[in-house]
């Protein structure tokens, strides 16, 4: 699927994946192969009482810097290109001046400090799971879900941006997410689409091709309707590359861009699972479980809802996993267990299945689905003076699996049905060994997509492509490369389904210290 050996005569897209980790920037052709594409990290900083920010100017250097690569050594030709489209980490928060320049870091969508704010608008005198049931029915009416509590959604970062930064808010013309504040960097233009807007829970979306800010939920939640961008439909054209972006990225001006989307978004796409009901497992920083769905509900209890997809007249299940391949980085970077992912896969294949009954609960910065609690945190249970290193690491690799199996359970609820098979996508996927074990706890086929750590980058190009008329929908699957399927062991389920339980019931035993320990 990738191949830097250039491209010349065939028409191509440029698209930019900003993920957390800092962005890819590919160079896809109409038949959907990655021609060229290059990636450069961008700095997180993590913060005391929940806090996690990134710089804009961060992210707009390195994609100048991937960009530079791809189109300068790769023997990629400018004129080839058709148009250009973005992907970002979805859930975040860009303050920006009438001028569109970032008056702070970004918000992101790992930060909780919003959370008393939001519990404060969404709350009343009686409350229902957090909310005032009079709230909570219409933002169920109307959005299909309702703000988590956890304070990590948009709404939440501008009140909290209202209350602790009052200067920053006075002088902010426009409040934007992450793939909004790219397209206002390659246009000039201030817009966000049906989608990517969907996480401030103040749009009407119950018409599907007319969704519009409810002024009902913007008095409620006290959101300045004028420091918010004014709506565009999803697969739409907002603008032309601007001389000054042409330059930065070293690609023609007067390209047509394409509205992006979030990264949940555009994982349908690159994992080729666009038809409704089927449906991706992503493992990056964080996890989720997706696909695109024929209607628009909530569940509030699991925090699952369905809200405009990145496709026009379609709803996306929506749900998430705060920590999945961070859990690994941070086996890396603060305990030491392993040098590099590689050390802890061989580490994991040598351990026996289940790890010696040690469990991993991978809740390291809290969990949005299918519980919202952004207290309880994670840890090693059950070790003993035998434990070896080995069984620790693979009972990380387990953890994440269980985690993603209690959250097929409430996405499988929501959808109605049994989703048999599941698109992997995201750097897990390069694993063999954890995409077996998701088969073996989950009890589904996994597909391994191929080049699953470039699948957003590729959604996002797929995406524009179809908006650019190059690619029609029924072509998108076959354009995806699966490099393998991997089937449940059922050798394996008696263990898994033992230790999912104690799972489940160590979240329920334990949630209560967590919320004792971790009040900010």
């Amino acid at each position: 699927m990738t191949d830097s050996g250039g491209s010349r005569g065939e028409p191509c897209v440029l698209a930019v994946d900003l993920g957390t980790g800092g962005p890819k920037v590919a160079v896809v052709s109409a038949s959907g192969r990655i021609v060229a594409h290059a990636a450069e990290p961008v700095a997180l900083h993590l913060l005391d009482g929940g806090g996690a920010e990134q710089d804009p100017d961060d992210w707009w250097s390195a994609i100048r810097r991937a960009a530079a690569r791809v189109m300068g050594t790769a023997g990629v030709d400018p004129g080839d290109l058709i148009g250009v489209g973005c992907t970002a980490q979805w859930s975040g928060t860009v303050a920006v001046d009438a001028e569109g320049h970032a008056l702070m870091r970004a918000v992101i969508w790992m930060d909780s400090r919003g959370n008393a704010e939001i519990r404060r608008v969404a709350g009343g005198s009686v409350n229902v799971l957090g909310y005032d049931p009079r709230k909570l029915l219409r933002w169920v009416q109307v959005t299909g879900g309702a703000p988590g509590l956890s304070g990590k959604d948009p709404v939440s970062h501008i009140l909290f941006i209202r209350q602790a930064f009052p200067d920053v808010y006075a002088r902010t013309a426009t409040f934007l997410e992450p793939v909004d504040y790219l397209n206002l960097r390659l246009t000039g233009r201030t817009s966000a689409s049906y989608d990517s807007i969907a996480a401030h829970w103040v749009t009407d979306n119950r018409t599907i091709d007319a969704v519009a800010y409810d002024a009902k939920l913007l008095e409620w939640t006290g959101l300045d309707r004028d420091r918010l961008p004014d709506l565009v439909p999803p697969g739409s054209v907002v603008g032309e590359v601007t001389a000054e972006a042409a330059a930065d990225l070293g690609i023609p001006a007067g390209l047509p861009v394409v509205t992006g989307t979030g990264d949940v978004h555009s994982a349908v796409f690159g994992s080729g699972a666009v038809a409704d009901f089927a449906t991706h497992l992503y493992i990056g920083t964080s996890s989720w479980i997706s696909g695109h769905v024929p209607f628009k509900k909530t569940a509030p209890t699991s925090n699952v809802a369905s809200i405009p997809a990145g496709l026009a007249g379609r709803y996306l299940i929506a749900d998430e996993h705060e920590t999945a391949g961070a859990c690994l980085t941070f086996l890396r970077d603060n305990l030491g267990l392993a040098a590099d992912f590689e050390s802890m896969n061989a580490m994991a294949e040598r351990a026996p299945v289940g790890s010696g009954r040690v469990l991993f609960t991978p809740w390291l910065n809290g969990e949005r689905s299918p519980v919202d609690d952004h207290t309880v945190r994670g840890g090693f249970h059950n070790l003993s003076l035998a434990t070896t290193t080995d069984q620790m690491v693979r009972s990380v690799f387990e953890g994440v699996a269980l985690n993603s199996r209690w959250l097929l359970e409430a996405v499988e609820k929501f959808a109605g049905r049994r989703l048999d098979s599941l698109a992997f996508v995201g750097g897990g996927a390069n694993s063999d060994l954890w995409s077996q074990i998701h088969a073996d706890v989950l009890g589904r086929e996994i597909r391994q997509v191929g080049d699953p750590v470039l699948a957003n980058v590729r959604g996002a190009a797929l995406l524009t492509l179809h908006a650019l008329g190059k690619v029609s929908l029924d072509d998108i699957p076959s354009m995806v490369e699966i490099r393998r399927t991997y089937q449940p062991n059922a050798a394996h389920a008696a263990e898994y389904d033992l230790l999912f339980g104690e799972f489940v019931t160590l979240y329920k035993q334990t949630k209560g210290i967590f919320k004792r320990l971790n009040r900010f």
